[in-house]
């Protein structure tokens, strides 16, 4: 009975991402409005008013599921699956952030980590391709995109567009590549036609 209720429970846990192009798009009332008005309020206070928040309720999505109380084996926490030792970090530039567990603070931390990661990827690019490079290091740190970075240039790529980044994953070692690409996939899937909208966008 035990091991049936773990399976169980590891299959509800992986479902979402094995399914994720049967997810509804980020827009559907299938989701929760009650933490939009965070989500606008940050998204507005760390990217400006012209970047769509939904990129990050996609985010918190692919995250969590939108659970407040989520946890993972590594010990992230909350919406945007904040380790508290980042958190800490984050907290230090941003007093007013005050427990990673507050469904408000976590995501005001998320976000912001975002927009430090977003202003890492200045190089010319254009704007979905600077976006994936921002979450792609939200997952699997910014040092390791750096490193495919590099693998990529040294495989013949400019290493500037996330395609060049795709081709040569395998090849990058300490890149749990999978999770990091499947993750991507995840919230542009969310987006639906407004990640191919910005395709052709440029930002900053």
């Amino acid at each position: 009975m035990l091991k049936k209720a773990i399976i169980l429970a590891v299959f509800f846990t992986l479902h979402p991402l094995l399914f994720a192009e049967e997810m509804p798009e980020v827009t559907d009332r299938h989701w929760t409005r009650k933490y939009d008005t965070h989500f606008r309020k940050y998204s507005k206070r760390f990217f400006g008013p012209a970047f769509d928040w939904h990129w990050f309720k996609a985010q918190g999505i692919a995250e969590s599921g939108l659970r407040e109380n989520a946890q993972s084996w590594t010990n992230a926490k909350g919406i945007m699956q904040l380790m508290p030792r980042t958190f800490a970090e984050l907290k230090k530039k941003n007093p007013e952030l005050r427990k990673v567990t507050d469904p408000r603070w976590n995501i005001a931390a998320g976000i912001y980590y975002d927009s430090y990661l977003f202003a890492k990827w200045k190089e010319d690019r254009v704007f979905l391709d600077r976006v994936r490079f921002m979450f792609g290091s939200y997952n699997a740190g910014f040092s390791t995109i750096l490193r495919a970075q590099k693998v990529s240039r040294k495989n013949g790529f400019n290493g500037k567009d996330w395609e060049s980044i795709k081709s040569i994953a395998p090849k990058v070692s300490r890149w749990r590549d999978k999770e990091t690409l499947g993750y991507i996939n995840k919230i542009e899937i969310l987006m639906g036609d407004a990640a191919k909208q910005n395709k052709g966008w440029s930002w900053w």
